[in-house]
């Protein structure tokens, strides 16, 4: 397939070039929460062809964004992960999470989420500013492993990282329940109650937690204005 090229002197253009492919921003997305075989990328990315997802893979490749190693047997495979250049491709891609919840209407029958696509997304919505001194411990189970963060607050922002660590609660809940948890829409005795989220630990700092995200104020609709009489 040609390349598709702007006749613009312009970086944007550039970007948008090697990226504005349907699915090519997509598997950016999955090599950031780590390696992936090709079977995983098919996997996590319903509605791709394998030939699509082929052709995006060594367009890719040939940029220097993305680089392969093979597995040796018993259980040979090809990981695919990005290379440093496409690395630099995570601020960016935190950016546009936070500009795409704007518009995120609630999952419709047949929606795909990956559990550590959170990983993104807590770091994502995580205050940049001052918060409360609280640590999370929190895990997200999944049928390929589950997905263990620990999330910090403090002075300096909050600081959200894979693994486990020293927490003042441990929670236990699906992506939804954690989203719900850290934007506030979503009340932790009402989520214990009804068996959405597992606790353990200073219950009541579950409290803090959406102070450490700032995804109620992305989530805020500006108020109709009454105009001055």
């Amino acid at each position: 397939m040609a390349e598709h090229r702007y006749a613009q002197f312009c970086p944007t253009a550039r970007a948008a070039e090697i990226l504005g492919e349907r699915w090519t921003l997509l598997i950016a997305r999955e090599l950031l929460c780590g390696e992936q075989r090709f079977s995983d990328l098919r996997r996590r990315l319903p509605g791709i062809s394998s030939s699509v997802l082929t052709e995006r893979l060594t367009r890719l490749e040939e940029r220097g964004l993305l680089r392969r190693r093979a597995l040796p047997p018993p259980a040979p495979a090809t990981l695919y992960a990005l290379t440093e250049l496409g690395a630099t491709l995570r601020p960016a891609v935190l950016e546009l999470i936070r500009f795409g919840v704007r518009f995120t209407e609630p999952p419709r029958p047949g929606d795909h989420l990956e559990p550590d696509w959170m990983r993104l997304a807590l770091a994502a919505f995580a205050r940049k500013g001052a918060t409360p001194s609280r640590r999370f411990g929190v895990r997200i189970p999944a049928p390929e492993g589950d997905v263990r963060m620990h999330v910090v607050g403090g002075r300096r922002g909050t600081r959200v990282r894979d693994g486990e660590g020293p927490a003042d609660v441990e929670l236990c809940c699906s992506p939804l329940t954690l989203l719900g948890l850290i934007s506030g829409g979503l009340d932790p005795d009402a989520a214990r109650t009804s068996k959405a989220l597992e606790a353990e630990g200073d219950l009541a700092a579950l409290r803090d937690l959406p102070a450490l995200f700032d995804l109620a104020s992305l989530l805020a609709r500006p108020q109709d204005t009454q105009p001055e009489a």
